[in-house]
């Protein structure tokens, strides 16, 4: 190879932050050229003003400079032209059609609801946590906020308010934070606003809009960030998404395990799996060995319980303590099982990912090959 020809390498290796894949197989290197130690690199953004333009010429930057034998390094960057654009868009489409949901039941994207009957159990800080961590297990996860009017994903995550999905045409590509490709009503709002009238069809669209319209490419996880209760999102994911798996959350307190139930039995009806209960603000150990229950106890044991039914057990995979790191973490937008990875709740939720990490998805309601002869 020539001195350009292993700078082409190295850079072609680069990887897009958006679309999680290298620059070379995405079309987005062009002319290099090397003249004795100093190499002119040229590449084109998918859009103009890329959210991502700084790093991606960063990286490419750094890419052609530790090939040795380069010392200086010079990158002109374009912008893709309208068929360019067109053409990408149909490779990461794969051949799958516009606008249609890629989540359904032939999907090897397995997609877990995180529920809860009620607010205020720290539903989606162990939401936000769990994504984090699975991720950290190698696997590719995106990460859908259905709470349309108590959004706080992108806050946990610490995604900069105004931060949108990059649009490339048709294609809406969502922000990406701690290796979580994630998409919230919150990015599409103004700072401070809230979403009040919105009812059941608005809702609805809403939320099918964020299943087809966003481009998350190939997930091996998909979680939800579903709102407190059995309202009118609840029954249109269990339309859109009756196959889904369902984790409830609750606190130990027994009027939220009470309602945390109604959400699993609910979810069922759709026909949704139940594949587990967390048990979050449990009984922490204070400095001198005793343990305060602020919440009680036993909330999540009875939610398990109660819900598992007809030989199908539903396990409480975890009692996450009470913990000012996890509270701290997302105040700051540093998930805890990154920040703080020896607490004690960061240790609970890595657990719970493992376990789901390890699980594959079973086979009911998919469609299999058949091979006769």
């Amino acid at each position: 190879m020539t001195l350009a020809d292993r700078v082409r390498s190295a850079v072609a290796a680069v990887t897009d932050p958006e679309l999680r894949r290298p620059i070379g197989d995405l079309d987005m290197v062009r002319e290099i050229t090397v003249d004795g130690t100093t190499a002119r690199v040229g590449i084109v953004l998918t859009i103009v003003g890329c959210p991502a333009a700084q790093r991606i010429e960063q990286d490419v930057r750094d890419a052609a400079a530790s090939v040795a034998g380069i010392a200086d390094v010079t990158v002109d960057v374009g912008v893709m032209t309208p068929d360019e654009r067109r053409a990408l868009t149909e490779k990461l489409r794969a051949g799958r059609p516009a606008r249609q949901m890629p989540f359904g039941p032939d999907s090897l994207t397995r997609v877990i609801l995180v529920s809860s009957g009620k607010g205020g159990v720290g539903k989606s800080t162990v939401t936000a946590n769990l994504a984090v961590a699975l991720a950290r297990q190698g696997l590719r996860v995106g990460l859908v906020d259905a709470d349309v009017h108590g959004f706080s994903i992108p806050g946990l995550l610490g995604i900069a308010p105004g931060t949108q999905p990059t649009r490339i045409d048709d294609l809406m590509l969502p922000p990406v934070a701690h290796d979580v490709k994630t998409v919230s009503i919150g990015m599409f709002l103004r700072d401070g606003e809230a979403v009040v009238a919105w009812r059941g069809p608005m809702l609805h669209r809403t939320v099918q809009q964020f299943l087809t319209d966003v481009f998350f490419g190939d997930l091996d996880v998909l979680l939800i960030d579903m709102p407190p209760g059995t309202g009118d999102i609840a029954i249109s994911i269990g339309q859109i998404l009756p196959h889904a798996e369902v984790l409830v959350v609750t606190t130990p307190q027994p009027a939220a395990a009470d309602v945390a139930i109604r959400s699993g039995l609910v979810a069922r009806q759709t026909g949704q799996r139940v594949i587990g209960v967390i048990e979050n603000m449990a009984a922490f150990a204070l400095p001198d060995g005793t343990l305060l229950d602020l919440f009680g106890e036993g909330g999540g044991a009875a939610v398990a319980r109660a819900l598992s039914a007809d030989g199908d057990e539903v396990p409480l995979l975890a009692s996450i303590p009470l913990s000012p790191a996890l509270r701290r973490g997302g105040d700051q937008g540093i998930p805890v099982v990154l920040g703080e990875p020896d607490d004690i709740a960061a240790r609970a939720i890595v657990d719970v990912a493992e376990r789901i990490a390890h699980r594959g998805r079973g086979l009911s309601g998919r469609a299999l090959p058949l091979r006769l002869g």
